[in-house]
This record gives structure tokens, C-alpha cells and sequence, in this order.
């Protein structure tokens, strides 16, 4: 069995689990997410904590007992709490609106960029040159950060560019005569 999915899943008081032959869904708060299942993995219940199980002895049921566990316990997490991205935008000019559903971005470009962004994830502008990207979805929130970053990617030489505000580049040094 995976390490991980012999974790148990706490499931909060205020969280619904839906369990069906082949999907689970989540409800807490506003937020409903849910996941396909795969046959070679069980859920089983137990008054307010979930197990993942092998259906079987292979090798893939056991790789994807610990893959469907972190999936679940993500899902769990992001209708009680949610996820955040921040990103920092780094350069003379570099600015962030947002409106509504859609981003309004001056990257250096000659024209600005609006990025609309998907159903179930916001985006705050703090200050101009800042993007925090929320939601109770963590892969719909960090693919959303990843195609804001790849629009202008942090360049190596000044450091210009959308970047996690965590990240850290390291900046080359210029050619010597």
C-alpha cells in the first residue's frame, strides 16, 4: 500500500461526501467539487474520516491509491479553506486590473494583454503589481497561475517578469569585454 494513502482524510463537520461506484463529490460552504474514480481504487467511510484502498495487489491500484488520496484530501481542503497563488509583477510599467471575471495585464507589450479567467477562480489586484489567484480547485488555480507567468516569464539577466511571489531567479551575469 502507498504511504500516502494510508493516511486517513479528517473530513470536517459542514463537508458532504457524496460517494458513488464511480465519482465522489465534495459540498462544503459554496463550493462543489468533484473527481472521477478509477476501478482499481475503494473508498471506504468511517463515521467522519475516509481510507483509500487498493481494489487490488498491482502495482498501478497502489500507485493510485496515494494519488487518489492527496486528490481527495485536496478537494476536502479547498471547499473548507481554498487555494491561493500569488504572483509578482516585476518591471518599470508592469500592471495588473482586474475586472470581473477577466484580467487586464501591461506586461511590455505594445498591446495589453486581458486574460478571462475560468469559472470557480477569482483574482485580486492588492496593489498594481500584485495577483493573488483564489479558489477551492488547486489544480484550476495553479494551472491559472502558470499561464499568467508564461505569458512574460522572468528573464534572466534583470529579473523582468510575472513571477510566484516565492520564486526565487537567479539572475546571470552580463557579458565581459
Amino acid at each position: 500500500m502507498s504511504r500516502v494513502a494510508r493516511l486517513p482524510i479528517e473530513v470536517p463537520n459542514g463537508v458532504d461526501i457524496n460517494l458513488s461506484a464511480e465519482a465522489i463529490t465534495v459540498k462544503g460552504g459554496k463550493e462543489t467539487l468533484s473527481q472521477a474514480l478509477h476501478p482499481g481504487v475503494r473508498i471506504e467511510r468511517e463515521d467522519s474520516a475516509l481510507t483509500v484502498v487498493a481494489a487490488d495487489e498491482s502495482r498501478e491500484a497502489h500507485a493510485l491509491s496515494g494519488t487518489f488520496r492527496a486528490l481527495i484530501a485536496n478537494m476536502v481542503h479547498g471547499v473548507t479553506k481554498g487555494f491561493e497563488k500569488r504572483l509578482s509583477l516585476v518591471g518599470v510599467g508592469y500592471r495588473a486590473q482586474s475586472q470581473g471575471q477577466s484580467l487586464n495585464l501591461s506586461l511590455g507589450f505594445s498591446h495589453p494583454v486581458v486574460y478571462k479567467l475560468p469559472q470557480g477562480v477569482t483574482a485580486e489586484t492588492p496593489s498594481q503589481t500584485e495577483i493573488v489567484i483564489k479558489g477551492a480547485d488547486k489544480q484550476k488555480v495553479g494551472q491559472v497561475a502558470a499561464e499568467l507567468r508564461a505569458i512574460r516569464p522572468p528573464e534572466p539577466y534583470k529579473g523582468k517578469g510575472v513571477r510566484y511571489s516565492d520564486e526565487r531567479i537567479s539572475l546571470k551575469e552580463t557579458k565581459k569585454k
